[in-house]
């Protein structure tokens, strides 16, 4: 876990947590902490358990126990209530968590979350570049997993590929991955989806991040998920796929600084 104080070290700063992608880190998020902190509110980055540096997992990993680990964190941090960003797996968690457990949240950032069923061929592209990257760890196939996600391969830092050779060499034999990976199989993820009346039942403010190149969907796709979000905010990354929050920095800092500032208590907006 990764905690940031704010700027000012402020004892009553909010609380953004930050949720990562599946087979994801905490380092997903690395171009975003500083913005977050620098705007007055306490970071947390986590990984779940099977990501990062964590315990590796022996079951598969599915929604229900992503949100009881979530809540367990929250718990045991004693977080009332958080701002809950969430990108791709993260965002289909925070989705999940904002229906089930809104009590526990101010708003949510969706930066491409995902969990939507939108064809087999896609999944099935993610799951076997995956699988490579973590039985054969090699800096080509730890980048080619990368570029699932971020557009622009200049984008693609020889920092970031060594932290996940590190990580996925853990687990020479791409156990601990299967597991992590269950969601990409058509019945779990059936089993597990989003869907349009979870979007609608969102009851807590949403700023929902979608891009040009986003592989589930066209910009007009983002813009109708968004729409079913009864309190919503909508921003379009261009030149991004996967990692808005990565590859549009800028963009995507100013939004949510900006979002969660009319969002925090006391707030007159």
């Amino acid at each position: 876990m990764l905690e940031i104080e704010p700027q000012g070290g402020s004892s009553t700063a909010e609380v953004v947590v930050l949720a990562n992608g599946t087979s994801g880190h905490i380092e997903a998020w690395t171009q975003n902490v500083r913005a977050l902190a620098v705007a007055g509110f306490r970071v947390v980055g986590y990984d779940y358990p099977g990501h990062g540096y964590t315990t590796l997992t022996d079951h598969d990993l599915e929604i229900p126990e992503y949100e009881q680990h979530l809540l367990g964190l929250l718990d045991t941090l004693g977080l009332d209530r958080v701002h809950l960003a969430g990108e791709s797996l993260g965002g289909w968690l925070a989705v999940k968590f904002a229906a089930h457990h809104p009590e526990r949240l101010r708003t949510v950032i969706l930066s491409a979350p995902g969990g939507r069923v939108v064809g087999e061929q896609k999944v099935d592209k993610a799951q076997s570049v995956s699988v490579q990257a973590v039985t054969e760890p090699t800096f080509e196939n730890v980048k080619k997993r990368l570029q699932v996600v971020i557009h622009d391969p200049e984008n693609i830092t020889d920092e970031l590929v060594k932290v996940r050779r590190a990580i996925y060499s853990q687990d020479p034999s791409g156990a601990n991955m299967a597991h992590v990976s269950a969601l990409r199989r058509p019945e779990p993820r059936w089993r597990n989806r989003v869907t349009d009346e979870d979007f609608a039942s969102i009851g807590v403010p949403a700023l929902f991040v979608w891009t040009d190149n986003e592989p589930t969907g066209d910009a007009e796709e983002g813009r109708r998920l968004a729409g079913l979000i009864p309190d919503n905010e909508f921003l379009l990354v261009e030149g991004a796929a996967h990692w808005p929050q990565w590859e549009g920095a800028d963009a995507f800092n100013a939004a949510a600084t900006a979002f969660l500032a009319r969002h925090s208590e006391g707030s007159d907006q």
